[in-house]
């Protein structure tokens, strides 16, 4: 069982930063490969970066590369994703999801376990 938070949205202006966590409890953090989903208005949800059970490895969408950072402290039970330059168009809800590594502690963008309720990320002049 994994209980998962989401912090750190709000209102920020174009090529600002931001600072996403998703906090866990309920189970050790290091059982699961992590994954940030976000949702804009009026669109389908897009899977934007993840994060395998021990932080070796990670992903991310081509529409954030070399802005985004995925990282995770296990023993804060904390992912976070650092975001830079932001645009316009990263407006969203942002949400974190985790998915069970059994024996495939990689991370993806399918078959997630858990989800949290998301958290508003605009970005806006």
């Amino acid at each position: 069982q994994l209980e998962l938070v989401e912090s750190g949205g709000g209102l920020v202006q174009p090529g600002g930063s931001l600072r996403l966590s998703c906090v866990a409890s309920g189970n050790i953090l290091d059982y699961y490969a992590i994954t940030w989903f976000r949702q804009a208005p009026g669109k389908a949800r897009e899977g934007v970066s993840c994060i395998s059970s021990s932080g070796g490895s990670t992903n991310y969408v081509d529409s954030v590369k070399g802005r985004f950072t995925i990282s995770r402290d296990n023993a804060k039970k904390t992912v976070y994703l650092q975001m830079n330059s932001l645009k316009p168009e990263d407006t969203a809800v942002y949400y974190c999801a985790a998915r069970a590594a059994g024996q495939n502690p990689s991370c993806g963008y399918l078959g997630m376990d858990y989800w949290g309720k998301g958290s508003l990320v605009t970005v806006s002049s």
